[in-house]
């Protein structure tokens, strides 16, 4: 066996809102369309997150069912309506208590983050995508055959300096 393996890292987040009558398959249509056409990877996402309440929402369950089971934050309005976002809305607002939930979900799940995405909707759902702030180093790792030559055989001399007396 050999070649290298990518590993994956999960650090996109996906802020969902759904209204009560959103269907199952149409946040998960939504959020697949949405991760395609930017062109990332469902592997990517680390988990979901709303507003307080939608955890629960069917849709939202299915969608976190359907990305391996990620996890559901949920943020109450009052910290998202504190969240800086590029696409308030004042229907959302009114009807929600925060001008934003899928931006300002995903920015809140995923701080130190930047937001990939902006909003995205259908009839009665909206995602946005943030990808959270990755510290430390990543290393690509082979496994199997190494395709390089080997090092000849032979004892490791070190490098020795020479001094004058």
């Amino acid at each position: 066996m050999s070649g290298l393996v990518a590993v994956v890292p999960r650090t996109l987040v996906v802020g969902v809102g759904a209204s009560s009558g959103a269907e199952r398959t149409e946040v998960l249509r939504l959020l697949t369309d949405t991760l395609r056409e930017a062109g990332l990877d469902r592997a990517e996402v680390a988990r979901l997150a709303t507003v307080t309440g939608k955890a629960d929402h069917p849709a939202v369950r299915w969608a976190a069912d359907h990305l391996a089971g990620v996890p559901v934050d949920e943020h109450p309005p009052e910290a998202l309506a504190g969240v800086p976002v590029p696409n308030p809305s004042a229907a959302v607002g009114t009807a929600v208590g925060t001008a934003s939930v899928a931006e300002a979900a995903a920015l809140a799940s995923a701080p130190g983050g930047r937001l990939l995405v902006a909003k995205r909707k259908s009839a009665r759902a909206t995602v946005a995508i943030a990808r959270a702030a990755v510290h430390g180093r990543h290393a690509l790792l082979a496994l199997g055959d190494d395709p390089r030559p080997a090092v000849p055989p032979g004892p490791y001399e070190p490098h020795r300096a020479h001094h004058r007396p």
